[in-house]
Formats: structure tokens, C-alpha cells, sequence
């Protein structure tokens, strides 16, 4: 089996896969004063949790954008289950060549969510994905990675507004009942996710018109679901596919 981590700025994702399927995904917040051995403690709990016998993970893999953990994850993994782990970074092999004027700017997770994302469209795809964030990444036909965008994620822009605005009060992120909002609490609603939802849309709209014809759609993160149901240009949404790309990855450097 396989144990794939993925290090966000807001969370950590744990999953293991075995034959390529996902067998559990767990996730806890990214603490970086966290030291290794507490990091081991937990992981080790949590897979006791899902009755997962630590010995039998064979490999790991990470991703991570929080530099500060990445060593510390390479420790969790050497300590709690005596392997070492490939770190995907430079001189990694992807199988997708990196287009951008620098690609050690590229996060891993956003070269990651690129191997995923067209290992599923079969061909140019744009891949959404929503964390602290929030992040378009371009792949061509041929299998390249081309760039993207990013924006401030949706939980960044909503707790600006609730910090600066002395008379607006924290909501629930949730989708309203309509667009006109009756209340404070609809109408800051409605600005966020309808409002996010129709970004989201413009700009796969002028990022479908640079890449051509037959681009596919797909959206990854935490808050996906909620802002997906209203973005029209969106196909599906995967909220595993940052370990997929993980496995995808491993399994061409296992050898």
C-alpha cells in the first residue's frame, strides 16, 4: 500500500492506495509547529482508527507548498513506517514537461493536480482547484504544462470582508436562496458564491479561449462542491485527485 500526503497551507491530506485505488483519506490541519514525532503519533492514530496496519505501506509520496514541512513529513515517514519517500520536486519524473519561464514557481500540488487532471480528460484540460488559493492550471493536448491563474481562495476573500467591515458578520459559506438577497446574511451569500461562481466561470471562459476546442472542465479542494454547483463550466469535481496525481506519480518513478 501506498501512502500518499498532501501538504496545503490550511490542510493535510493523508491517503492510501493500493492497485491505484483510494482506500481511505484522511485529513488534519496543517500545524507547522508540529513537530515529526507528533506528526507520527497522529498519522499512526488515525490509520489505527481506520484498522490500517502501518506495516504493510510499502512506498510514500508528498506534496507539499509549505516548505517549512516538507522535511518534517520525509521524517514522519521514515520514523513511523521505516521507508523513504519520493518528494515530488525537481528531477522528479512527471511525464509532463513543465512550459513555464520558471518551473521551480510551480507548486508541486498544482504540477500534481496537471497529471491528474489530464490522465483524466484524456487531452487539454483546466483544472480548478480550490484551497487557501484558489488555482487554474492549463494543460495542452499534447500533455503540457502550460500555467494558469491564481486568485485569492474563497475563505481569504470572505474573512477580508468580515475583517473589514465593522457592520458585517461572519455566515455560513452556503449557496442562498436567491440572488437578491432579503437579509445581510443573503445578500453577503450571494456575493460570495454566486459572485465566486461567475469568476470561476469568466475566467475558464478566457483560459477555454486561449487553449482551442475540446478542453475539459475539473475542480478539486475543499469548497468545490458549494462554489461548482453554480459555476456552469465546470464538469465534475474530484476531491481526491490531488492523490491520484500522487499515485500517478509514484508509479512512474517506482522503478
Amino acid at each position: 500500500m501506498l501512502l500518499a500526503i498532501d501538504v496545503g497551507n490550511t490542510n493535510v491530506s493523508f491517503g492510501v492506495i493500493e492497485g491505484g485505488k483510494l482506500l481511505h483519506h484522511m485529513r488534519c490541519e496543517c500545524a507547522r509547529q508540529r513537530t515529526a514525532d507528533e506528526y507520527t503519533i497522529l498519522v499512526r492514530q488515525m490509520m489505527q482508527l481506520y484498522d490500517i496496519e502501518h506495516e504493510k505501506i510499502t512506498g510514500s509520496v508528498i506534496a507539499s507548498v509549505v516548505p517549512t514541512l516538507t522535511d518534517t513529513m520525509a521524517q514522519v515517514v521514515r520514523r513511523g513506517f521505516k521507508r523513504e519517500p519520493l518528494v515530488v520536486g525537481p528531477g522528479i519524473k512527471t511525464g509532463m514537461p513543465i512550459l513555464y519561464e520558471d518551473p521551480r514557481e510551480v507548486g508541486a500540488d498544482r504540477i500534481v493536480n496537471a497529471v491528474a487532471g489530464f490522465e483524466w480528460a484524456k487531452g487539454p484540460v483546466i483544472v480548478v482547484d480550490f484551497g487557501t488559493a484558489t488555482t487554474f492550471d492549463c494543460v495542452s493536448k499534447k500533455g503540457e504544462y502550460l500555467g494558469g491563474v491564481i486568485v485569492p481562495g474563497v475563505q481569504i476573500s470572505a474573512d477580508a470582508l468580515f475583517a473589514r467591515a465593522a457592520r458585517l458578520h461572519r455566515v455560513e459559506l452556503a449557496v442562498p436562496p436567491r440572488a437578491i438577497g432579503r437579509n445581510t446574511t443573503q445578500s453577503m451569500q450571494s456575493g460570495i458564491v454566486f459572485g465566486y461562481a461567475a469568476m470561476v466561470d469568466g475566467l475558464i471562459a478566457r483560459l477555454k479561449k486561449e487553449l482551442g476546442e475540446g478542453v475539459r472542465v475539473i475542480a478539486t479542494g475543499g469548497l468545490a462542491s458549494l462554489i461548482c454547483s453554480e459555476a456552469a463550466l465546470v464538469e465534475t469535481v474530484d476531491h481526491d485527485l490531488t492523490l491520484t496525481g500522487l499515485w500517478l506519480i509514484h508509479e512512474r518513478n517506482a522503478a
